[in-house]
């Protein structure tokens, strides 16, 4: 029997993350994320992320890529590849000295929501047709990704009320620091070098658009201005149609082509698709 690996083409997660919209979602995961005065350090300190932009983002959305279309195998030891990384580096809380642990678990969970619920939200915002029980039902789903990094999947919130659940208690904690406006500015203005640094001219609208889209309470947090909601909401509907005009066999064959790997394996029909959502 032919591996469709942890997801398959019968899940919400295969056709919601195959959207182009994912890109600017990603991106918008980051700028959220950046907002967990812990979890931020530990990015900063141990990431060369601003001497290397590209292979960064790149990294974090092959992870995705492969666990969402990769093999049970392939998805398995990208997943490895990280816990590795999380349990042999380390930072330190640059507020109060102590020690921070990349696979402690509230880190891990915060990262995995983080990411969960901007990929959904955005994509959705940008004119996904995701219906409120599918909504849950991709929650639900991504427990799976969240026990590749380490997480019990009972553990995590599993419905669009449980994350809302969550985000309400995390909030507390959440914070504007020196570290997240490193990474507010990096995701605006990425390339640094000066042969790269003209492209931040075209990058930027991008960047914040992405910034934009977050829940309207992290820019206040942040401290940097967000394009009015109406505004924000066009651009990731009009970024969403450029994306669906480019031909399928291209579009997926960037950043990893794990999408044609995975029609190469299954057949032409699991293409991710919101019509082929909408017919489960």
């Amino acid at each position: 029997m032919t591996d469709v690996g942890l997801f398959g083409p019968r899940t919400v997660t295969w056709h919601l993350h195959g959207d182009p919209t994912m890109w600017l979602a990603g991106i918008c995961s980051l700028f959220l994320q950046a907002l967990h005065p812990r979890a931020v350090a530990a990015v900063v300190q141990n990431s060369r992320f601003q001497e290397d932009p590209i292979g960064r983002l790149r990294r974090t959305s092959d992870f995705v890529g492969v666990s969402t279309y990769g093999t049970t195998a392939k998805a398995g030891a990208a997943a490895e590849r990280v816990r590795h990384v999380h349990r042999t580096l380390s930072a330190r809380d640059p507020r109060t000295g102590e020690p921070i642990r990349l696979d402690d678990p509230d880190l891990l969970l915060w990262v995995h929501c983080a990411e969960v619920a901007t990929f959904a939200e955005v994509v959705r915002r940008a004119g996904f047709p995701l219906s409120d029980a599918q909504h849950d039902r991709y929650f639900t789903e991504q427990r799976r990704s969240a026990e590749l990094v380490g997480l019990d999947p009972q553990q995590v919130p599993g419905s669009r009320a449980e994350v809302a659940d969550y985000f309400e208690h995390v909030r507390p904690e959440l914070a504007r620091t020196q570290d997240s406006d490193v990474v507010v500015r990096f995701l605006h203005r990425p390339f640094t070098s000066p042969q790269l640094r003209p492209l931040n001219l075209g990058y930027l609208p991008i960047g914040h658009l992405a910034y934009s889209l977050l829940p309207d309470w992290a820019p206040r947090l942040h401290g940097k201005r967000a394009l009015p909601a109406a505004v924000a909401t066009a651009g990731a509907r009009a970024f969403r149609a450029v994306g669906r005009a480019v031909p399928d066999r291209v579009r997926y064959r960037f950043p990893s082509g794990h999408v044609l790997a995975a029609v190469e394996r299954l057949g032409d029909e699991v293409f991710p698709s919101a019509k082929a959502l909408a017919e489960l």
